[in-house]
């Protein structure tokens, strides 16, 4: 007996209205777990390019005293210039600095302080991002000198953050996908307790296996595929939200945001991850599903 994709179609789509309480709860939950999948694949890639590019471009800040003569400022730069760990210094005014204060600090903080409290600074680029502790021994407590920073403690904090953040979102999508699997089984069982007459009879007028397997494996395809397409707006949305195109983070010029845009063929790659899981979800929760609870 041959099957038709109508039929096929028809009655699966049949069988979720009758159980769409259940149909909706596992298409919600495949969505959330599939989310966290996606994001946190986000941020991993997000995080691996904000580290190469900061290892690219490492700064070593040094920033000098309010109060520093000019020839001390002076000599300053030209002992860095001259540094065999430094490739490149820019130098920053203190109304430079003090406008970058504005965007960073909380305004109480800001309304007690002056442009002249304020540090001008040296921002180098390193040869090597590993000699960063090297041009802190060599600078820190020189004559003229506030301080200097340079931002491995920042790199490897991040790191640590983004990667508890990936295996919390992991552990929790694991959770719920087994969850939504056993959602589907069950929305597949119920289905098949309903049709256990409809079943019989096609049994007896010589219907084949798949012939009455298949509207039941493609319900789980179809709930899975729901549930993909929405963790797949909600990973595009987070990608957009957070501005983390490339047209998103012209804006976000410096910030943390701008170093961790991925292309649009990262994020296609991702949403094809996160489709392939939903739908391999759905597939196997209502193969087992027929497996165990068909007897044909």
């Amino acid at each position: 007996m041959p099957v038709s994709p109508s039929y096929v179609s028809r009655e699966a789509a049949t069988n979720l209205w009758r159980n769409r309480l259940m149909t909706v709860a596992a298409i919600l939950t495949v969505a959330v777990s599939l989310a966290l999948v996606g994001s946190a694949l986000l941020l991993k890639q997000g995080a691996s390019k904000a580290t190469v590019q900061w290892q690219n471009g490492v700064q070593a800040i040094v920033w000098v005293k309010p109060n520093a003569a000019t020839p001390l400022i002076s000599s300053i730069g030209s002992e860095l210039r001259q540094s065999p760990y430094v490739k490149s210094c820019v130098w920053r005014s203190q109304p430079y600095d003090y406008n970058e204060a504005k965007h960073l600090l909380p305004a109480d903080e800001l309304q007690a302080t002056t442009q002249s409290d304020y540090p001008s600074s040296y921002r180098c680029v390193l040869n090597d991002p590993s000699q960063a502790p090297a041009v802190y021994q060599q600078f820190i407590g020189r004559p003229g000198v506030f301080a200097v920073k340079y931002p491995g403690q920042q790199i490897k904090t991040m790191q640590s953050v983004i990667r508890v953040l990936q295996w919390v979102f992991l552990a929790v999508a694991v959770i719920l996908l087994l969850s939504a699997a056993v959602l589907i089984l069950n929305t597949i069982r119920m289905a098949i307790f309903a049709r256990r007459r409809e079943v019989s009879v096609m049994k007896l007028v010589g219907a084949t296996n798949w012939f009455i397997r298949l509207p039941f494996m493609a319900e789980g395809l179809i709930q899975g595929l729901l549930g993909a397409g929405i963790a797949v707006l909600a990973v595009l949305g987070l990608y957009w939200g957070l501005g983390l195109d490339t047209t998103g983070t012209v804006a976000n010029q410096g910030s943390i945001l701008h170093e961790m845009a991925v292309s649009g063929w990262n994020v296609i790659g991702t949403c094809a991850v996160v489709a392939i899981v939903g739908i391999g979800v759905g597939v196997a929760g209502s193969a087992f599903a027929v497996r165990r609870f068909l007897d044909v």
